[in-house]
């Protein structure tokens, strides 16, 4: 085992300031999360989510949160000689990071655990208008089990993607799974092998930055393909604009207070100034997809509204012809 080291060599730099905004950070990242857990549980939904973006978030949070724990393996160390109060202190920015991760990974998780079994979002043209056929469907075509001739194609199109996706959907999570057990596992054996001093050793250097730069990578791919997603869909779907509207200020904080600890470097904060950009464009469309709904008189699904006034009092799911 591993000797501890000596005290002092841990640092003592408590900071009132810093640990009161780190603890509201904190509280704050909950928070920011909860609407968009509560919107998939209460519409029993997770209906517009893109399986790529759980993927690529999950891989991102978690190459950051390792980033952090190897750059900041020598304050671990330093909580076998230090008090408890002076240790959670000091790794309040890899509980942070960590926090982070763990709130996205039960997206993740919700995500597998309320997929539709079968799809009722329908896309909406990007001109301003709802889709020439909107409307021309009766009945709840997609609970029926005889769906009409008519409709009986598109319906089994439908099906047929949703399988695909649903595949998709349970090999994310075997990625998410094995990209965190195999990395956790090589950053765990090279710091116990290692010397934890300060610098650290070129082998945990190399794999603080990859990890640093790997999450930034994903960070920039992570909202692709939920951008282009939702901008295909022309709906809102099962995203929280209520999670962005408070993360994407919040990053700015989150970034802050990670660039100003003195254990981290510029790997570790990059990928989460790097979210929090392309967040902002995903609020920025989800933003003129509502706007764009309440003229329409539909729900973040499609739906008409009760108050919309189509001509059949329709409140079923509509299909796209198109899909």
């Amino acid at each position: 085992m591993v000797p501890p080291p000596d005290i002092s060599q841990c640092p003592n730099n408590h900071d009132p300031y810093t640990l009161t905004l780190s603890v509201l950070l904190c509280i704050g990242l909950v928070i920011s999360y909860l609407p968009q857990h509560y919107r998939i549980v209460s519409e029993g939904t997770s209906e517009g989510l893109s399986p790529w973006f759980l993927l690529l978030g999950a891989t991102s949070s978690a190459s950051g949160m390792l980033n952090l724990l190897i750059l900041q393996w020598p304050l671990f160390q330093c909580c076998r000689v230090v008090s408890g109060g002076q240790c959670a202190e000091s790794l309040l920015r890899f509980i942070q990071v960590g926090l982070q991760w763990l709130l996205f990974s039960i997206i993740l998780v919700l995500y597998i655990v309320y997929f539709p079994q079968t799809p009722h979002m329908r896309p909406l043209s990007l001109q301003g208008h709802a889709d020439p056929d909107y409307g021309s469907m009766s009945g709840n075509a997609v609970d029926a089990e005889t769906p009409s001739p008519a409709t009986a194609g598109e319906y089994r199109k439908i099906r047929e993607e949703n399988y695909k996706e649903w595949r998709t959907a349970k090999g994310v999570a075997w990625v998410v799974a094995l990209h965190l057990t195999l990395l956790t596992t090589l950053a765990l054996v090279l710091l116990n092998k290692l010397p934890t001093k300060v610098p650290l050793e070129k082998p945990l250097r190399v794999l603080a930055t990859f990890c640093g730069l790997s999450a930034t990578a994903l960070a920039v791919c992570q909202y692709a393909p939920q951008i282009y997603k939702t901008a295909n869909a022309g709906l809102v779907g099962a995203l929280s604009i209520g999670t962005m509207v408070i993360q994407v200020p919040g990053s700015i904080v989150f970034c802050t207070t990670i660039l100003l600890d003195k254990s981290t470097d510029w790997t570790s904060w990059l990928p989460y100034a790097v979210t929090g950009m392309m967040q902002a464009c995903l609020l920025a469309i989800c933003l003129l997809w509502k706007k764009r709904q309440r003229w329409l008189g539909v729900d973040d699904f499609g739906n008409p509204l009760p108050s919309s006034g189509s001509a059949d009092g329709e409140r079923e799911p509509l299909l796209d012809g198109n899909n």
